[in-house]
């Protein structure tokens, strides 16, 4: 496997279950009602619509959702373990930390 395709790959599943990284969410977002909020979030999760404008380089790393008239962002970085800076090597979990934040599309 290619090393974008492993990104995408690792991309894809913490996107998909939150698990491998941490879920962080703006002040908009988290003002929510939580059912509101269960809602972007799992559509965040769904989200499968990838293409050159929104995946330019194949990882997977960024989705774009609506709710409830509202467009809300959800981008992956790849942190060091330490969180202190960026990851040398995002295809190599033991090297990564991804942090997925949702965002409503006016904070970004």
């Amino acid at each position: 496997m290619d090393r974008t395709a492993r990104i995408r790959q690792l991309n894809d599943a913490f996107r998909q279950t939150f698990t491998g990284g941490q879920v962080v969410m703006t002040t908009g977002v988290d003002a929510l009602p939580e059912s509101d909020k269960q809602a972007v979030l799992a559509k965040v999760r769904a989200f499968d619509a990838f293409d050159g404008d929104n995946d330019p380089h194949r990882e997977h790393d960024f989705a774009v959702v609506d709710h409830d008239g509202e467009t809300y962002f959800a981008k992956i970085d790849y942190y060091a373990p330490d969180l202190c800076g960026g990851s040398n090597d995002p295809a190599d979990p033991g090297k990564t930390v991804r942090v997925l934040t949702v965002m409503r599309a006016d904070e970004y």
